[in-house]
């Protein structure tokens, strides 16, 4: 166990804090959907409801969200985890046979997520190697279902032990 803060032992650190798996998905100018697989995202208030999405500085979506007026947050079931590793790969068409339908803005919402959040882009700042898009949740749809985990570089599932 490392106490110096190099990148290695900051990931390595950080991967011990399970998080959900959500891709986050913009509307392009030109008319074609855009997203990606992140799990930097929070809640951040109620009062107004507000969220953290985080996007690093060389992600080629970067340009479709800094353009966009609002943006989803799709949060995804255990069931997906083949949708995430494909959102999380570069040099494909990532919508190509996944159905999704229009929210607000026009944003992509993508068929049978956990939960759905449409979200106004209200803030963005710079923050080291990523910028931070706070946006307010105008909309949301939820289900019940288990949601597919991210812990230690690898998926997980929830124990109902």
């Amino acid at each position: 166990m490392s106490s110096v803060v190099d990148a290695v032992s900051f990931r390595r650190a950080c991967s011990r804090f399970a998080t959900g798996i959500t891709i986050a998905t913009v509307m392009a100018p030109e008319g074609l959907p855009q997203g990606f697989t992140a799990n930097s995202f929070t809640s951040v208030s109620v009062e107004p409801a507000l969220v953290l999405l985080c996007i690093d500085r060389r992600a080629n979506v970067l340009p479709y969200f800094s353009a966009a007026s609002y943006f989803g947050i799709n949060v995804l079931r255990v069931e997906q985890k083949e949708l995430s590793m494909r959102f999380a790969t570069r040099g494909q068409d990532r919508f190509e046979g996944v159905g999704w339908s229009r929210g607000v803005g026009q944003i992509p919402l993508l068929d049978g997520a956990l939960a759905q959040l449409e979200c106004q882009r209200r803030e963005v700042w710079e923050a080291g190697d990523h910028l931070v898009f706070l946006g307010e949740v105008v909309a949301v749809r939820y289900e019940d279902g288990a949601p597919l985990l991210y812990y230690a570089s690898g998926y997980r599932e929830l124990s109902q032990e």
